[in-house]
């Protein structure tokens, strides 16, 4: 399996973890978890392909993709069913899901000769947008629209830009992990200690009626 395909696998998987994390205490059926997993899965990715042009979008021709996020969906259903996981075990997957996303996106948006700076922000939609679409869906205030995201696009953004450095540098595969690595460890590290980036103060603005 290559880089990429691995790469994705990888991103599908702990991508429809996190949906199927996101589904407890919300009364999901199996279907109604694994629509969950599905559209947190491939919605960044859709998105993605539709902006740079794709055509068809990447999962309509990776079949084995969505073989993946069902076994995925069904084993953590019936898992999740048995036992709670702790709160870090879906901060985990969904910093793994976010950062595997924004390189893979970012690589993406290379290969089809695109600018790194556009390029990196594919990587940032493919990164967000499949959680934007779980806690909407959830009925939940999108972790990247909370008053402190510790970090989340932040670290997507950090790991399209390790990419692009790294991409002239070393093997593609080298550079894939070491940017999916940093990535993540900026962002756990981001949760450890509650880091956030500036942000303008609520209330009213001085100086103005």
């Amino acid at each position: 399996m290559t880089p990429s395909a691995l790469l994705d696998h990888f991103g599908v998987a702990v991508s429809a973890l996190s949906g199927v994390l996101a589904a407890r205490g919300k009364n999901l059926d199996l279907f109604g978890v694994i629509v969950l997993a599905l559209v947190t899965a491939l919605g960044g990715g859709t998105i993605r392909d539709l902006l740079a042009g794709v055509a068809p979008v990447s999962w309509l021709s990776s079949p084995e993709l969505l073989s993946t996020i069902w076994i995925t969906a069904i084993l953590g259903f019936f898992a999740c069913r048995r036992f709670e996981p702790p709160l870090p075990v879906f901060q985990l997957a969904d910093a793994l899901a976010l950062c595997a996303f924004a390189v893979a996106g970012t690589r993406k948006g290379l290969l089809l000769g695109f600018a790194p700076t556009i390029a990196i922000t594919l990587g940032v939609i493919t990164g967000v947008a499949g959680g934007i679409i779980r806690d909407t869906l959830t009925g939940d205030v999108p972790v990247v629209f909370r008053k402190n995201t510790f970090f989340y696009a932040t670290a997507a953004f950090f790991g399209g830009l390790v990419y692009c450095i790294a991409w002239k540098l070393l093997e593609d595969e080298q550079a894939t992990w070491i940017a999916v690595g940093s990535s993540v460890v900026l962002r756990l590290g981001a949760l450890r200690y509650r880091l956030s980036l500036p942000a303008f103060e609520s209330g009213v603005v001085s100086g103005r009626n």
